[in-house]
């Protein structure tokens, strides 16, 4: 049942992908939902809910960007989304990057296991950007926070001529809305908001290219992010 959802939504994401990638990103989600009965990765364990909110979601910033090639960061990746269906599917260099170590750790055992290559760092986004500030082509995220506060932990990461691509649902122009003053204090300049139906619902990728080199002075801490976002 994955597996026929996933290649039932593909077309609506404009993707085609190989028998072969196909098999590997259901064998992905099945060892999570495994994983799940120890671990609290996700609320989502059924197949259906897994191919469509988990891996087709996840794709749709591949149908958003040229990823082939290219370095992406997946900051906060919580379980391995969208950077581990990414990582099998776009043919980009893709890096994970959460705080919670049982996580890490989880993804850098099962990765190697089913094939797939990604690079697994445990650390905060705004600390881990001290050695890695615009050394991607692209910053990616779901699900992390508001995109006023989301975009100062990944801007940072960015290449100028790169992108942030942010993930979010029904409420992106709202939240796109508030941004402003944070697009132009990171160097980054709205592009597109591309929009895809999965299951009823509308899945969203916010299109932010980088500019300008974002200032040294962010990302600040994160209590301060939080409390005053820019």
């Amino acid at each position: 049942m994955m597996k026929q959802t996933l290649s039932a939504g593909l077309p609506l994401l404009g993707l085609s992908l190989s028998d072969e990638i196909q098999n590997t990103l259901c064998a992905f989600g099945a060892a999570m939902v495994k994983q799940n009965e120890v671990m609290n990765l996700t609320g989502i364990t059924d197949d259906k809910g897994v191919a469509n909110l988990h891996l087709l979601d996840s794709l749709t910033v591949m149908a958003s960007a040229e990823l082939a090639g290219k370095s992406i960061i997946d900051v906060g990746c919580g379980a391995g989304f969208p950077g581990v269906p990414l990582a099998i599917a776009s043919g980009a260099k893709v890096t994970l990057l959460d705080s919670l170590g049982k996580r890490m750790k989880w993804l850098e055992s099962c990765l190697p296991q089913l094939g797939i290559e990604a690079e697994c760092v445990t650390a905060r986004a705004e600390e881990a950007v001290s050695s890695r500030r615009e050394s991607y082509d692209f910053a990616t995220s779901r699900a992390v926070a508001r995109l006023n506060i989301l975009l100062e932990l990944t801007a940072p990461y960015v290449k100028v001529g790169g992108a942030v691509l942010a993930m979010k649902g029904a409420a992106a122009r709202e939240e796109l809305a508030e941004c402003a003053g944070a697009m132009k204090k990171l160097g980054l300049k709205l592009e597109a908001v591309k929009e895809f139906p999965i299951d009823g619902t509308n899945h969203a990728v916010i299109v932010l290219r980088k500019v300008a080199p974002t200032p040294r002075q962010y990302p600040r801490r994160f209590a301060k992010i939080k409390q005053a976002p820019l």
